[in-house]
């Protein structure tokens, strides 16, 4: 069996604090992605949340990241928050025209994050699942029907893209059913692991990992025990064969790249930027 990879990092990697902390002083902004690709494994895009991309922006970032590191994207608010996942399939076409494949081999998974106030409906859940593509040529096809309201030119070149991955975020109590995860499972859609007092459970739903650490559950943040309780189930998943991403999105956000680090090195991971 093939031991999966693990990936740990952040969301986003734009934010003052971080410079002279977690930058170098005097680091330029335009080189900051290129340091934070050489300190992590993966970083989630949010920008996507507020509205769609153009694919030079997505080619940039790609360019600008060190090899073998992965983007994970946040879907629009369009489609979660306002849409609430009914009859999306347009949004959806647009949003995956608007230039994530220009990521191409550095194109990891899209999380979809639904608000707390968005409660369990089987009928929309599972409509919602069948129209996310697994695989490229789903993709296309999908990206394919994209219509005026996509302000730039379709992106479709599928060229050096990996796996077709999704996550999702249920952050309302009714989503806590056995069969919402038997569900999710029938898709190979991961849920979303948040390591909140509300929701701590590690159960996977796919043949990855995906973590949104928010915790930990006792409420302060994370400790060295915390990050080598992680660091062995982590590993655990990874030498399942399960790819894993591990970003920590916690409150204590000026603390979250020296933690994202120190989970992908208790790990064992190391990058050339250690």
């Amino acid at each position: 069996m093939t031991t999966g990879a693990i990936r740990t990092g952040t969301a986003g990697w734009v934010f003052e604090p971080w410079r002279g902390t977690f930058f170098p002083a005097g680091l330029v902004q335009k080189k900051e992605l290129a340091y934070a690709s050489s300190r992590l494994g993966s970083i989630e895009i949010n920008a996507t949340f507020r509205a769609n991309q153009k694919p030079e922006s997505f080619a940039k970032w790609a360019g600008e990241a060190r090899e073998g590191f992965v983007f994970s994207i946040k879907g629009p608010q369009l489609v979660t928050h306002i849409k609430r996942l009914k009859n999306c399939e347009q949004e959806l076409a647009n949003f995956f025209a608007s230039g994530p494949l220009a990521l191409s081999a550095k194109l990891g998974p899209f999380v979809w994050q639904l608000p707390p106030n968005v409660s369990y409906d089987r009928d929309v859940l599972a409509a919602f699942l069948r129209l996310l593509p697994r695989n490229t040529a789903d993709y296309a096809a999908l990206a394919g029907k994209a219509d005026g309201r996509l302000k730039s030119t379709p992106f479709l070149a599928t060229d050096g893209v990996g796996p077709i991955r999704h996550a999702i975020e249920m952050r309302n109590a009714s989503f806590d059913l056995p069969e919402v995860n038997g569900l999710l499972a029938g898709h190979n859609v991961a849920r979303v692991i948040a390591d909140t007092a509300e929701n701590p459970s590690r159960e996977l739903t796919a043949d990855f990992a995906y973590c949104r650490l928010q915790g930990p559950p006792r409420g302060d943040g994370y400790q060295a025990s915390d990050i080598a309780d992680w660091a062995g189930t982590v590993k655990a998943w990874a030498a399942d064969g399960k790819d894993v991403f591990a970003y920590f999105v916690h409150e204590d956000k000026l603390h979250a790249p020296a933690n994202a680090i120190a989970l992908r090195q208790a790990a064992g991971i190391g990058l050339p930027g250690d």
